[in-house]
């Protein structure tokens, strides 16, 4: 993902939050980063292509198994972020985008700049985080 514009603008807590210049150095970002993830999934998919042969060797053949299961694995998660990254510039368009989705509030730049998808503030992330364990513990 890069990691600024190529105007050099990055931004800043001192402006307004959420201004044109800084949703569209967002909307960037985020388009940037989806196509990065795309051109790492086709390079994926070429390797898999390429790697289909058969291994004679039992050891061989394990390896390359597991390692196109991570590989599987992985493309998924990223499938998944992409869907993120997709509802994320949507949020833009509909002036939504560095609001929590709980609470309202804004989500902050530092961290939207660390996860440009990130849909809740640090405080309420927390929370969920917290609420989370608490119901895993009940379970157990």
């Amino acid at each position: 993902m890069s990691k600024t514009p190529e105007d050099g603008y990055t931004p800043t807590e001192n402006e307004p939050y959420m201004n044109p210049k800084m949703l569209a150095f967002f909307r960037r970002r985020l388009l940037d980063w989806k196509e990065e993830i795309l051109e790492e999934a086709k390079a994926t998919i070429e390797h898999m292509k390429e790697d289909s042969s058969t291994h004679p060797d039992l050891a061989d053949r394990a390896t390359a198994e597991s390692e196109r299961a991570l590989e599987l694995r992985t493309r998924d998660r990223q499938r998944k972020l992409i869907s993120k990254i997709e509802e994320a510039i949507q949020r833009i368009d509909d002036e939504e985008y560095g609001y929590c989705e709980e609470t309202g509030e804004p989500i902050g730049i530092s961290r939207l700049m660390a996860r440009p998808v990130a849909t809740l503030s640090i405080e309420a992330q927390e929370r969920h985080e917290r609420a989370e364990r608490t119901q895993r513990d009940e379970w157990e």
